[in-house]
């Protein structure tokens, strides 16, 4: 593992579309050369979208663009307008330990300032972490119990109530199948 690796800063800015009332973080964005499309969950072999495509439309590849290897980018950004939903991660900077994507391997240079975000998504009362790294981050930053994968707990966030949710990872690697998955998801809605 090298310790000599740059520092990476977060590609994307939060996406905070007025009235959200859930926000998702995950740990970092995948390597470059990994996206399909610049914005969360952009790695076409991660499971995110279709998790949201099946809890709400009944289709797995519901934001799939037909015929492509990618994710319909502007069919997203306005499903999750619309919806409330709100993306960072737990990170703004991290240090690659080795050159993949694999969070075991993803040193968190700096934290990102979960308060500060949800002071700018005021109707927000849900805070959800799509995988563990996530989840000790936000553990370790408000001092709580970590839930057990698929539960929440009740933590204060910028001087409100907040539910702490821990999802299951929807990377392929984490070994659930994607039904398993969407039903974990789908107690948040």
């Amino acid at each position: 593992m090298s310790t000599n690796s740059p520092i990476e800063s977060h590609p994307f800015e939060p996406f905070l579309p007025e009235g959200a009332r859930i926000l998702f973080l995950g740990s970092f964005p995948p390597q470059p050369h990994r996206w399909c499309m610049r914005f969360y969950y952009p790695n076409w072999i991660n499971d995110f979208w279709r998790i949201m495509g099946l809890i709400h439309f009944g289709d797995r590849d519901h934001f799939c663009a037909r015929g492509e290897k990618r994710f319909d980018e502007a069919l997203i950004r306005a499903f999750c307008t619309s919806e409330g939903l709100a993306f960072y991660d737990t990170a703004c900077k991290v240090r690659r330990l080795r050159d993949n994507a694999s969070d075991a391997f993803l040193e968190v240079v700096t934290p990102t300032d979960i308060p500060s975000l949800m002071a700018r998504i005021p109707q927000c009362s849900t805070l959800v972490t799509t995988g563990e790294k996530a989840t000790g981050v936000i553990a370790n930053t408000f001092g709580c119990a970590i839930p057990p994968v698929g539960g929440q707990v009740e933590i204060t966030v910028a001087g409100r109530p907040v539910r702490f949710w821990r999802m299951p990872s929807s990377s392929r690697a984490y070994p659930l199948p994607l039904e398993k998955k969407a039903e974990a998801y789908r107690m948040l809605f």
